[in-house]
């Protein structure tokens, strides 16, 4: 059964979205854009198909005094030459720092996953930091692998600005 304090967000929670993924970047000194700017793209990235996100909102694992902008995920699906069907790429995660250990980010990821399988996407992609080892450890123990399924190689992200 689903948490009924995780749900899929509107282009409504723009505004809060936006103000958490700020306050995520700053938390980690990445480039991040202003929360004004990412509540604008957020806007725009929920009124699509192919992008969607889960928040958690009143009611969450933690107790009544767990505030709606809590965490969210973000998710992006794409057509790969593999399958008939979209590969899910969970773009963010994040759960506030005084929040954290109460299971809001287990209850998020569960949600995205239950959301992207009603999608029938068949792989999940994660991006993690190398040296994040507090996230690589979350995301291994939700059953995410940094080998490759069919041949055990390790994986890597290459990225190149433009």
């Amino acid at each position: 059964m689903a948490d009924p304090g995780i749900r899929l967000a509107s282009p409504a929670d723009a505004g809060t979205l936006g103000r958490m993924l700020y306050e995520f970047n700053t938390e980690f000194e990445s480039a991040t854009p202003t929360a004004d700017y990412a509540a604008r793209r957020f806007g725009d990235l929920l009124a699509r198909d192919d992008v969607l996100a889960v928040v958690a909102a009143a009611g969450i694992p933690g107790g009544p005094d767990v505030p709606t902008d809590a965490g969210f995920a973000l998710l992006t699906l794409r057509p790969t030459p593999y399958s008939d069907h979209p590969l899910a790429q969970l773009e963010e995660l994040y759960v506030r720092p005084d929040l954290r250990g109460r299971g809001l980010g287990t209850a998020i990821l569960t949600r995205a996953l239950s959301e992207v399988a009603a999608r029938r996407c068949e792989e999940m992609l994660i991006n993690v930091d190398s040296d994040d080892l507090g996230a690589r450890r979350f995301y291994e123990r939700h059953g995410f692998t940094d080998r490759d399924p069919d041949s055990g190689s390790g994986m890597r992200c290459y990225l190149r600005q433009l």
